[in-house]
Parts: structure tokens; C-alpha cells; sequence
């Protein structure tokens, strides 16, 4: 027996149960998911939702909700769609969808505050069509990665590969910290940078290199040596660090200061066939010192140029660096806080070490010590050029 939209719209309502506006701004643990077109979306919704539109909800909700026990509220512009995809999405099995009654234009005549989200350029969107496509990154977490601003300490072996799929994600600015120039035994793995740039500084051949591919993206070059009074001046003006630093003294200074300035450290090592990931968050996540208190003697801590490195094993850690810049600004996944991951590049073995706060850390621990930058060249006794590999784990393995 054929069915008119009446008698289908009056199905929904005896099976699927409405909430009032107010309802759903209180709030009770439910997800909430506008089913409306994207022209819609542009125009304004409500924090917090995922953007699914009743076309294509039924393909994405696995996705966004895989858990078919978890309550969900839709909302459209009026009340109709919603009831009708709430309807189709407790026939695939979800058992508590219920549906906003009004829509998203009795939750503005309500005074409820909502958000409109930043207008993508129609160059943009296409450009950033796959991350669009993502409920988790959406329309919304491409505007927050257009927004963040990104210091990258070093344009070498992990700083090239980090900057570059960065750039490629549209993180707004990016900022360059090197002193260094171009030297032809770079290019084996420093992909930043090309044959006819060699003698030119780093970060002037890194930024010609990052515009190239995303002239979106905002690059900062700071030519300058990180130091303890250029460090606090430079974290101040960016959202992330990302530290693929080469030499001790520098690794510690930063750790220091992104502790100082709460500021996200995004932390990578390399050397010969081996790397290590690791993210710190102030006093929320260990820090680098939580880890290794002091650093060891220059004799075993021999640097890329004197024990080599693989050239394909920066764009590993560097890219893992990268993809956990991403999570930190839009707030997604879990990242490497509180765990170190070591790769084996000769065995290709990934494997993950819990690293505890230590109470007694001389930065970020319950009595610190170290109150304010110090530049550490004589107290590590080793020169700038040193490695930026990390002393053997002392950690649990997990």
C-alpha cells in the first residue's frame, strides 16, 4: 500500500521522540548531528554538532557513531527532516535517536546561541575536499587548522617533512626557526630544500618551497639561533611547537620553555635507523625532563654527521609529528602524551613506552628548580651541532 509524505511524516512521530530546544541545550550526554544541506550549515549551527546532511546520513553514521547504544539528537531547519532520518536510523538499529522539534529555527527564535562557522573559499574547499568529507574534521576543523599558528624548530631532516604536510593541511601560519644555511649533504633527507637552493638560508628555502605548494599557508621565517631569550618571545606567538631540533642543548631549552609558556611541544628524535615521538603538555602530559633529567656525555650522544642517519626515517617521525599537530589543534584522537614511541627503520617495528610525570622533574614537577630559560651549551658540554637522538628509553614498555 503506497504511502503519501503525510502518513510517512506521521510514522516518524509515534515512533521517534522530540525534544524542545531548551531540552536539548541542557544538555545530557546525547550526540547531537545537524542533518541539514551544507548552504544551510554555512549559515549558522550549534557548537558541538557533527554535520551529517540526511542524504548522506545513513553512509556516515557508522563512522561518526559506531556505537548503536549511543543516544543521538538531529536536528534540521524545521523539525521534518530530522524526524525522518531519526526514523531511518532506528531501522539500521540505533536505538535512541530523537529528533529536535522546531529545528534549528525554533532554536534561533529561542535566543539559543549558536556559531557560524568561518566561510571556506570555493577554492578551499576544494582544495581541502578530503579533510571536508571527515565529520571529525568537517567544514569547522578546517578553519580551526586555517586559524592555528605552528612554530617548527629546525628545517632540516624532521622539520621538512612536518612543515610540508602542515603546509599541504592548511595550517594558516607557520613559523621557521633556523640560523642555518643549505649544504648539498642536506638534501639526502632535508626535502625542504633543493640543489639550485644550496648556500641559501633554511628558512628562506623552506618558505619558498612551503608557498609553492599551499600559498594559503602564512610562512614566518625566523633566521635566528633559539636561545634562551629569543625561545619565550617566539613560543608566545604560536598555538603548537614542533621541535626537530639537532642538538641537545636546544632539545632541553625548548622543553623548558613550552613548559614555562603551556604551551604543546610536539617532540621527535632520529638517528642511524632509529626515532622517537613523543607529545608534551604542560603539567597535564610528563615533559622531556620527566624522561631524561639531564642530558648524557657527549660520547654517547654522537651526532647524524658522525654515526649517519637513514634519509627516508625524518619523513616517518616527521610526519607522525605532524599528524599529531593536527590532532592537538582540532582536538581529536589521543595523542602521544604520557607514551613514547620508538621505530626500529631496520626491523620496521613500531613499539610504545608509557613514560610517567615524575614528581621530583626540575621544571614541571610539585617543587621546581628550574624557574626560567637557560641557555645549556656549557652545561651540556657539547657543540650545536649535536644529535638530536634521545638517550636509550627509560620508560615502561607497553
Amino acid at each position: 500500500m503506497s504511502q503519501t509524505s503525510r502518513d510517512l511524516l506521521a510514522a516518524a512521530r509515534r515512533n521517534v521522540r522530540e525534544l524542545t530546544p531548551h531540552q536539548v541545550h541542557e544538555g545530557d550526554g546525547r550526540v547531537l548531528i545537524d542533518v541539514r544541506e551544507q548552504d544551510e550549515w554555512d549559515q549558522g549551527y550549534i557548537a558541538g554538532a557533527l554535520h551529517l546532511s540526511k542524504g548522506y546520513i545513513e553512509l556516515r553514521i557508522e563512522d561518526a557513531v559506531p556505537d548503536r547504544s549511543t543516544p543521538i539528537t538531529l536536528y534540521c531547519a524545521g523539525g521534518i527532516r530530522s524526524l525522518l532520518a531519526a526514523r531511518a536510523l532506528g531501522e539500521m538499529g540505533y536505538q535512541d535517536v530523537a529528533s529536535m522539534s522546531g529545528g534549528f529555527g525554533a532554536w534561533k527564535d529561542a535566543g539559543l546561541h549558536f556559531t557560524v562557522p568561518r566561510a571556506l573559499t570555493a577554492e578551499q574547499k576544494l582544495r581541502y575536499s578530503r579533510h571536508l568529507l571527515m565529520p571529525e574534521i568537517g567544514e569547522e576543523g578546517q578553519g580551526k587548522l586555517l586559524d592555528a599558528k605552528v612554530l617548527m624548530i629546525g628545517t632540516g631532516g624532521l622539520g621538512s617533512p612536518a612543515a610540508l604536510y602542515l603546509a599541504a593541511a592548511g595550517v594558516g601560519t607557520l613559523g621557521l626557526v633556523d640560523f642555518d644555511t643549505v649544504d648539498v649533504s642536506n638534501l639526502q633527507r632535508q626535502i625542504l630544500h633543493a640543489q639550485d637552493r644550496v648556500g641559501m638560508a633554511k628558512t628562506q628555502s623552506a618558505k619558498i618551497a612551503l608557498t609553492a605548494l599551499n600559498p594559503d599557508v602564512h610562512v614566518v621565517e625566523h633566521n635566528e639561533v633559539l636561545n634562551s631569550e629569543s625561545a619565550p618571545r617566539l613560543f608566545r606567538q604560536y598555538d603548537v611547537i614542533v621541535n626537530g631540533c639537532d642538538n641537545f642543548p636546544t632539545r632541553y631549552l625548548a622543553n623548558d620553555v613550552a613548559i614555562f609558556e603551556r604551551k604543546p611541544l610536539v617532540d621527535g628524535g632520529i638517528l642511524r635507523f632509529e626515532g622517537q615521538v613523543s607529545t608534551i603538555v604542560p603539567f597535564a602530559s610528563p615533559c622531556y625532563r620527566c624522561r631524561y633529567p639531564a642530558p648524557p656525555p657527549p660520547e654517547e650522544a654522537p651526532s647524524c654527521a658522525e654515526a649517519g642517519v637513514l634519509g627516508v626515517l625524518p619523513g616517518i617521525v616527521g610526519v607522525l609529528q605532524a599528524a599529531e599537530v593536527v590532532k592537538l589543534i582540532l582536538g581529536i584522537g589521543r595523542p602521544l602524551t604520557g607514551r613514547l614511541l620508538a621505530i626500529d627503520a631496520l626491523d620496521m617495528r613500531f613499539r610504545e613506552f608509557r613514560v610517567p610525570r615524575d614528581p621530583e622533574c626540575p621544571v614541571c614537577g610539585e617543587n621546581p628548580t628550574i624557574t626560567e630559560p637557560i641557555d645549556y651549551e656549557g652545561f651540556c658540554a657539547v657543540p650545536l651541532t649535536r644529535s638530536a637522538a634521545a638517550p636509550p628509553v627509560r620508560a615502561t614498555a607497553g
